[in-house]
């Protein structure tokens, strides 16, 4: 089971981390991604962080400002969002594959519940 928390409201600029717990699992042994969704579009791959070796690729919207991290002692997964923008509203979702590097939303099989960031202007 996964969940993701952290979201709020917060000034364009400005900053937020999202978690995402696992439990029943050992997060580092699943490769984790980070998708968000806007009323009326399609859930959109933000980042994710391969299994074991930990590599991060990130969409090209929030590269450079976003940073997947995994806290393994903690079975934590972290999504560190800067300088962020109005456009980076959403709701943020945390999934799990066995698989490895992978974009698609549907190959994930473990979804965590959704979290709001809101981002004022």
């Amino acid at each position: 089971q996964l969940q993701a928390y952290g979201g709020g409201l917060v000034q364009a600029g400005g900053s937020l981390r999202l978690s995402c717990a696992a439990s029943g699992r050992t997060i580092s042994t699943y490769t984790v991604g980070w998708f968000r969704q806007t009323p009326g579009k399609e859930r959109e791959f933000v980042g994710t962080i391969i299994r074991s070796v930990g590599s991060t690729y990130y969409a090209d919207s929030v590269k450079g400002r976003f940073i997947i991290s995994r806290d393994n002692a903690k079975n934590m997964v972290y999504l560190q969002m800067n300088s962020l923008k109005p456009e980076d509203t959403a709701v943020y979702y945390c999934a799990a594959t066995a698989r490895g590097y992978t974009l698609a939303d549907r190959l994930y099989d473990y979804w965590g519940q959704g979290t709001l960031v809101t981002v004022s202007s």
